[in-house]
Formats: C-alpha cells, structure tokens, sequence
C-alpha cells in the first residue's frame, strides 16, 4: 500500500464550486479549519466559465473571483486541487477518516508566474475543455485566464516529454519527478457539494449534435459570449460565419423519460432567455428564436425577465423538436411540431443551440463505506427532511450543499451552502467537549 500523509481539519468540503466556496468560507470565518478538495486545476466550479447571471445579468466572474481570491487566501482553509475524495468512513460521531489521492500538477504552483511562454513552445494541441471543445490548448497551459490558482498545468496524458517547456520557463518551475500524493485525513465533519453534470446531446442523435457542427450546446455558446471568450465575437464553429439565425432547444434532456431524465432542470429557459439578450447585443441584427415546451420562469424576477426578452424581440415559439437535418451550405433545417396550431412545420436557422439540462453527479454516493451514503432515485444526494433541514443526508454530520442534492440556480446554490454550513456547525458545536 502507498504512503499516506495523516492530516487533521474539523470539516472537509468536497468540490470547490460556488456552493464548496461558500460553504467552506462560512466555516472558516466562525473559526474551523478547512479542508477543501477539487477534482479540476481551479477553483470556482462551472460558475466561474459563465458569462452573465439571470435575472440581473450582473457578471458572473466579478462574483465569483473575489470569493476564489478569498478562499485561496484564507488563513482557515487549505485548498487540494487536482484531487479526489476516494474513501469516507465514519468512525463515530465528530470522526470520520477520508482517503485523498492527489494527483501531480508538474509545476511548482509557487514558482510559477503564468509567463505562458510553456504554452508558446510546447508542440501539442488538443481541444480546450474549459472552451468546450471550440478551441485547442497546449499541454502545457493555464486552464483559463482567471482561473485560481493562476499557473501552469502539465497535461501528462497528452504530453510528449519533448522537454520543449522545461526549457522555456524562466523559473524552472516544471517538474516531471511529481508523483500522486495519498493523504488520511482525520475529520469532524463532512460537506459534499460535488454539484452536477452536463446533459450529452449525443443522447438525442436527432439532434445532430457530433454531427452537424453547427449544433452546439448552451455552454459552448456561453463560452462565446462570455468575456474570456475563444473568438472576438459569436461565430458558428462549421465556418466562422457571424450568425443571423439562431434557435434554441429548451429541454434538451430534461422533462425526457427515453434519456433518463423526467425532471425538470430549473435553469434552462432562463439561461436561454439570458443568451437570447445577450445575443441581441453583440448581433443586433440577428434573429434568436426559442423553442420551447412550457416557459418556467418562477423565480423572483423571472417573469419579468421573460417579458423584456420578449420585448426585445426574441421570438418564441411553443413547439417540440422532431428532427435536426443540414443543408450543404451548413444551415439547418428544424422540423417541429407547432403546438399553437397543430400542425408540423419546418424552419430554417444558422445555427441551433441545444439547452441541455442538469443530470446528477452520483460520484459523491461511492466514496462512503458501505454504501451508506443515500441516493435520490435519480442519484442525486437524498435530503432526509427536505422542508426542516434540506442539508441533512442519511449520514449524521454528512451535510449537502447546491446542485449535489438536485436542480437549482445560483442564489439557490448559495443559500444551500448557507444551510449546509449552518448544519456542520451546529453539528460540530453539539459534540465539543466542554
């Protein structure tokens, strides 16, 4: 068996995301030390990729890198990225013993000066995932621009160890001899808020998503609005043409029982909405229609939202996507059911733009012993009194925060971390001894 560290924290948040953040930044500031583990090269979840929020298009990076700045710097919390939580077993009560596996970064993230002259003299080009694919990256590269910690990151799978960045950096900051690193961490309490996955529109193959490169999903086109965008203004991936055209699909893989997902996603019709007028910004001219089953918008704020989207000409149209096929010259013909008049039309557009939906991330349920973690029925974390403490898990002194335990949007996502960090608190508190 490895070598493992032994460390000792009161509680240890899983997943670093709004929800992780905030939640970990409550319980350092009443004075408890923290462990936050993340599975990716930064801090601030998928929040920190967004453009703008709904419905007071406030920018969503100038929320969340102050509390990434906050988190890296407090003295209470220490962050592992690059890591996982692979075993939890709860040994009593205020004791559980959690197994970290953290993996190598090769680079020594204090030396580094995010020079980026290893990304200019490395060789190797794969798709960006932080771009969603519409761009490369190099192996050696900065995940993105605001990313925390701002540094260097080895891409060993995709590396050739041509040694091409050890010899551009000027701190000699890259290290090829890091190995994983196995930790046992002794903690009291235990926050998961390891949030949620991305519908696949491959799923759907009558969307042509994979297939027609013109069909994207709303985070790539969140990539190209947002300001750490790949291009310098929205263009349609099959040829850097500037749309004119451009359809949404508003449930794509949500309220759907054939794709395993028969709920509704919460987030979708408003993140839509929030594109369609920021579309209209950057392309004035542009055509944004929205096809739509029902428009949800029940949040505070939300139908007022909907309405200025309709005012501002974004056209809605209630009906249900059949079929995706494209013409020669990219354009792609939608063919859908008109609800309003029953009858099946077809319309064409530049581009399309699937709404995908929030799906569980059921990782969080395999790290406990036994199993003892319960599970929704769609594997979302189980809350054990929705109404009375929707933080509480099956695991006493096991806490749930944001999308880990089912679908919400941002303010939601906040105020869960608010509870669940309220609940570890009091859960830590009651077993102090006096």
């Amino acid at each position: 068996m490895e070598d493992r560290k032994i460390i000792e924290y009161d509680a240890l948040v899983i997943g670093a995301g709004i929800a992780g953040g905030e939640a970990a930044i409550n319980l350092a500031n009443t004075g408890y030390k923290v462990l936050l583990v993340e599975k990716d090269h930064s801090l601030g979840g998928k929040m920190i990729l967004l453009s703008k929020v709904f419905p007071t298009l406030d920018c969503a990076a100038c929320i969340t890198t102050p509390k990434v700045s906050e988190i890296a710097r407090h003295k209470n919390i220490t962050v592992f990225t690059e890591s996982e939580v692979t075993h939890i077993a709860k040994k009593g009560d205020n004791d559980f013993v959690a197994q970290i596996t953290k993996k190598p970064r090769y680079v020594r993230v204090e030396d580094c000066t995010a020079c980026q002259l290893c990304e200019k003299a490395c060789p190797v080009s794969v798709r960006d995932e932080y771009q969603f694919g519409l761009i490369g990256r190099k192996a050696a590269f900065i995940p993105f621009s605001i990313a925390n910690p701002k540094a260097a990151v080895i891409d060993i799978e995709n590396c050739t160890l041509c040694g091409a960045c050890e010899k551009a950096c000027p701190t000699h900051c890259i290290d090829f001899t890091m190995e994983t690193e196995y930790y046992e961490l002794h903690v009291k309490t235990v926050i998961l808020a390891t949030g949620f996955n991305l519908f696949d529109p491959l799923e759907i193959p009558r969307f042509g998503y994979g297939q027609y490169k013109n069909v994207i999903t709303s985070m790539q086109m969140e990539r190209e609005i947002a300001p750490t965008r790949p291009y310098n203004t929205i263009l349609r991936p099959g040829d850097g043409k500037v749309p004119d055209r451009i359809a949404y699909v508003l449930c794509t893989g949500s309220r759907d029982n054939t794709v395993g997902n028969p709920i509704c996603s919460q987030i979708c019709c408003m993140y839509s909405m929030k594109q369609a007028q920021l579309l209209m910004g950057a392309l004035p001219m542009a055509d944004i229609t929205i096809y739509y089953i029902d428009i949800r918008a029940f949040g505070k704020g939300f139908e007022e939202f909907y309405r200025q989207a309709e005012g501002m000409g974004v056209n809605f149209v209630k009906g249900k996507i059949g079929k995706i096929t494209e013409k020669e010259n990219g354009n792609l013909i939608l063919r859908y059911e008109d609800i309003a008049e029953g009858v099946v039309k077809e319309a064409e557009h530049d581009m399309v733009v699937l709404s995908v939906g929030v799906k569980s991330n059921p990782s969080a349920g395999k790290i406990f012993d036994g199993n003892s973690l319960k599970l929704d029925p769609l594997q979302f974390v189980a809350q054990q009194d929705l109404l009375g403490s929707p933080a509480k898990t099956s695991i006493d002194g096991v806490f749930v925060a944001g999308t880990a335990s089912g679908p919400m949007d941002i303010p939601d996502s906040i105020l869960s971390a608010g509870s669940a960090s309220s609940e570890a608190i009091s859960y830590l508190t009651r077993y102090q001894s006096v």
